[in-house]
């Protein structure tokens, strides 16, 4: 008899909806080393607060080495290790961490949430749950999928555990029970519940893996009840009776009978970033070194999302509880980091912060980058990004209104034309009804015309002097004359054009003004 399959390999068709689940068991400490990685090797400790009094709530792994422990005091870690750093919770910059997650989630899955926050036995933990169902079109294996989200998530310094099951609950209490067995991450890191498999997982572990409150846990030890299995034991309506209907949810969920509903599929393409600053800054430079982390942090995460920035929000906390909000504008969705510290630093030096800078918030609403469908009988045309790059420099150089594609005007004068968005397109390959290459000359217009003087013989151009082309005229062809709006002493116009071909090889468009008696070249013909 052959062996059964391994229960990773499983398709989603045979297994049902299957939900994976990446856990970070010591988010501040990630959130610190994600704002500052120069952190990495030193002693440090995360404070609820800046006082000696204050509780240690995360360690750094050298911190650890050094023999500090997190619950003490910050006195305490101090009088453990001389060299210990002290950093102070920062809100903003946890919360921003744990949207990271959703980020990275969403870069596997359409689906994904973060777990309920835990207040209890598990209170430095960050958890994100993702529809993993339909995998095996995408990956050998669901093990393969859980090790690849794994490393993408350790690339992001944020290292965590990562578990499948058959539902969320179930998922979170694997990754839970991994970081439990194995908090140094030196070994098993990633942990696949089969299908139909989730009662007999969850029999031997611990009761507080389900993560009941306070007041139930000790109800449960008191009358002896450490593990699933003998929560599963009793009766449910004695349990009820005893202890009250919370312990219905926790047995309902041990069972594996607790209804939940579909994860969601975010919609808001917000993304934001902040932090909290250990002091007030009041110059330019090292707020501009702030931000450059958290616009680093923030491309990060756009690219995650296959997204580009847009305008970006600005908020300033100020000394003394005030707020400095501004809004920059970006003409077009980059992911440039250069361009767009360079456009919060004019921002910056224009209008300077009226206080202090206690906490820097950043934001922006991720838009889709353009993209270019290749053609397979032409050339590759410039990445649309670079092209809206290039496009915006020029508009603010030349200014909005000379940037663009000519257009041809509703107007019967011949120079007439207007500006439209430039749109790159494919080119003209053979003629309009599509057989042969195009023969015939192709004029292109000089904007604004050159200036020329013209020696003329029985009202015909025998020689020109131009900056174009300077010489005799050996074949001319015209006048062709256009008037128009003789209603209007400004706009009125009276033109003569001449086709000619001058002895340097040119061949030109001339064209003579007679309400300004001037000679102009108008056009070349390739």
């Amino acid at each position: 008899m052959s062996p059964p399959p391994d229960a990773s390999s499983f398709s989603s068709d045979e297994r049902g909806s299957r939900v994976a689940c990446l856990l970070v068991p010591d988010l501040p400490l990630r959130a610190e080393l994600r704002a500052h990685p120069e952190l990495a090797d030193t002693p440090f400790v995360v404070a609820a607060g800046n006082d000696a009094r204050a509780e240690v709530i995360a360690v750094s792994p050298a911190a650890a080495d050094a023999g500090v422990r997190a619950r003490g005091s910050v006195t305490h870690a101090r009088s453990v290790c001389r060299e210990l750093r002290v950093r102070v919770l920062s809100p903003a910059l946890e919360q921003a961490t744990r949207q990271t997650l959703v980020d990275l989630a969403l870069s596997f899955s359409p689906r994904a949430a973060l777990a309920d926050r835990s207040s209890w036995a598990f209170p430095c933990e960050a958890a994100v749950l993702l529809d993993a169902t339909g995998l095996s079109h995408l990956y050998e294996s669901e093990r393969h999928f859980a090790s690849a989200l794994g490393a993408r998530a350790e690339g992001l310094e944020l290292p965590g555990f990562v578990a499948l099951a058959g539902s969320r609950i179930v998922s979170h209490i694997a990754a839970r029970c991994l970081a439990r067995d194995d908090p140094t991450r030196n070994r098993k890191t990633v942990q696949i519940v089969p299908a139909g498999g989730e009662a007999g997982f969850l029999s031997p572990l611990p009761i507080d893996l389900l993560d009941p409150d306070d007041r139930l846990g000790q109800q449960l030890t008191r009358f002896g009840i450490h593990t699933v299995r003998d929560l599963l034991r009793l009766p449910r309506r004695a349990l009820a009776t005893r202890l009250g209907p919370e312990v219905l949810r926790i047995a309902s969920l041990a069972r594996g009978e607790l209804h939940e509903p579909p994860l969601p599929e975010p919609v808001d393409l917000r993304i934001l970033e902040a932090v909290d600053l250990e002091y007030p800054v009041d110059r330019t430079e090292p707020l501009l070194f702030v931000l450059r982390g958290l616009l680093s942090r923030l491309i990060e995460r756009l690219t995650l999302r296959h997204l580009s920035c847009g305008p970006l929000d600005l908020e300033l906390t100020l000394s003394g509880g005030g707020r400095d909000t501004r809004c920059i504008g970006v003409s077009a969705p980059t992911r440039d980091l250069r361009v767009l510290l360079r456009l919060i630093s004019l921002s910056l030096e224009t209008d300077l912060p009226e206080a202090p800078v206690e906490g820097v918030t950043l934001s922006t609403r991720g838009r889709p980058s353009r993209s270019d469908q290749l053609d397979l009988f032409r050339p590759r045309g410039p990445d649309p990004n670079d092209l809206d790059r290039t496009l915006s420099e020029l508009e603010s150089l030349c200014g909005a209104e000379r940037v663009g594609a000519p257009g041809v005007a509703d107007d019967h004068r011949p120079d007439a034309f207007t500006l439209r968005p430039f749109q790159p397109g494919a080119p003209r390959t053979g003629k309009p009804d599509g057989g042969g290459d195009q023969d015939g000359l192709v004029v292109r217009a000089l904007r604004p015309p050159v200036a020329a003087e013209v020696r003329v013989d029985r009202g015909m151009p025998v020689s020109l002097r131009s900056a174009v082309s300077s010489g005799d005229v050996l074949h001319a062809s015209g006048p062709w004359r256009t008037t128009g709006r003789w209603w209007s002493q400004e706009k009125r116009y009276a033109l003569d054009h001449f086709d000619v071909q001058v002895s340097d090889g040119t061949v030109l468009r001339l064209c003579f003004d007679w309400h300004g008696h001037v000679w102009r070249v108008d056009g070349i013909y390739d």
